[in-house]
């Protein structure tokens, strides 16, 4: 869940009003400039959200979604007199059912399409989520050579891949426990190129023109936090496992790991300190696998696709001043590595990269935690500004 808000939501809104008869833009209770009356009266209306991108690894570019919040009458009055109750009121409700449609590209050429659902059916004891992507992706990718070249010598060389992504996962409520367990479908067809002329004859000999991965997976997720979008309080936990298999329809054989999490402690009214890490293993005995399938190392301000390996770890920690019930200001710093073995010791065959930046953040739709703001981050020789919509990392 945490991965698909983070993709997904990570968007300026704008503030374009199509129906405002009945709509509000002040909350009653702090006089504040407030979405959360126009998303209310318009669950089923569409949002304009424009998607401003800076990722070193695309280039700067945007787009435009829109973002489409499924309430019931009854849920809606509800979520707004615990609004009216109190600021943090609504806010650690069950999140609404959620669909997101939109597109966007960047100036190296990367353009993407997208759709994606999130429903919580019988009180929140089983979840769904689903998305459905394609797009066009030019991406540089560096290669040490086996671990022949140091980590900042690697060999670079441009790729364009161009490919469809299907994705299904679906959760349900162990008894009355935080805990979710659930299964996980994912499907992807891609076709990978370089401008490169040897290295695309060696990418078509070693991949093909075309393939396709698919595959099936379990999952494991506790979560405490007070809010998806914002938490200032709680935890989350969670582990996947998927195997993609020529039984499943996949032209290549490999497994993948990911065990996840985020904590968020308030140290008082004021300052929040949170913590966030993830592990990611990659393991396959099949040669020619396609250059962005391996994990890489995600942190903001550290180029998508930079820092590759079969084992891949990443911690960042930051800290929130909550200048208001509004405003949050923050600093973060994050740390990542990745190996060819779990166990390497600093040598050839590891790469170590780490980031920092600040950031801030604005509660745009009170009675649903809903936060909107900027990082700016930076990374060795990179440097990103990221417009967020509803994440906390």
């Amino acid at each position: 869940m945490n991965r698909f808000c983070k993709y997904l939501l990570a968007a300026l809104p704008v503030l374009i009003v199509c129906q405002v008869n009945a709509t509000s833009f002040t909350d009653p209770i702090d006089g504040k400039f407030d979405m959360g009356d126009y998303l209310a009266e318009n669950a089923y209306g569409f949002l304009p959200v424009p998607i401003l991108l800076t990722e070193p690894a695309l280039g700067v570019g945007g787009g435009v979604a829109g973002v489409f919040l499924h309430e019931s009458e009854a849920e809606k009055q509800h979520r707004k007199q615990l609004a009216m109750e109190s600021l943090d009121g609504g806010a650690s409700l069950i999140t609404p059912a959620i669909t997101i449609v939109g597109g966007g590209g960047t100036e190296n050429g990367t353009w993407f399409g997208f759709g994606a659902h999130r429903h919580s059916f019988l009180q929140d004891r089983i979840r769904y989520i689903g998305l459905l992507a394609y797009g066009n992706a030019e991406l540089e990718i560096y290669n040490d050579l086996g671990g022949l070249l140091p980590p900042n010598r690697a060999l670079s060389f441009d790729t364009t891949t161009q490919g469809l992504l299907e994705m299904q996962k679906l959760q349900f409520r162990v008894a009355d426990t935080k805990l979710f367990l659930g299964i996980k479908q994912q499907y992807s067809q891609s076709t990978v190129s370089s401008s490169n002329p040897v290295i695309d004859k060696l990418l078509s000999t070693l991949i093909g023109s075309e393939s396709a991965m698919s595959g099936l997976g379990i999952n494991a997720e506790y979560d405490t936090r007070n809010n998806i979008f914002f938490p200032n309080k709680g935890f989350i936990v969670e582990a996947e496992y998927m195997a993609f298999r020529d039984s499943f329809g996949s032209d290549y054989n490999y497994d993948t790991a990911t065990l996840s999490g985020e904590v968020y402690v308030p140290l008082n009214k004021k300052w929040t300190w949170a913590f966030a890490g993830d592990y990611q293993y990659f393991n396959s005995d099949t040669t020619g696998l396609p250059p962005t399938l391996k994990p890489y190392v995600n942190l903001r301000g550290v180029a998508a696709y930079r820092y590759q390996g079969d084992n891949v770890i990443a911690a960042q920690t930051q800290l929130m001043y909550h200048i208001d019930n509004r405003w949050t200001v923050s600093g973060f710093y994050g740390v990542g590595r990745t190996s060819e073995d779990a166990f390497a010791s600093q040598d050839k065959s590891t790469d170590t990269i780490d980031a920092y930046g600040v950031g801030f953040r604005y509660s745009i739709a009170r009675r649903y935690g809903l936060q909107m703001g900027v990082d700016i981050a930076f990374s060795g020789d990179d440097s990103a500004i990221y417009f967020q919509t509803g994440i906390g990392f």
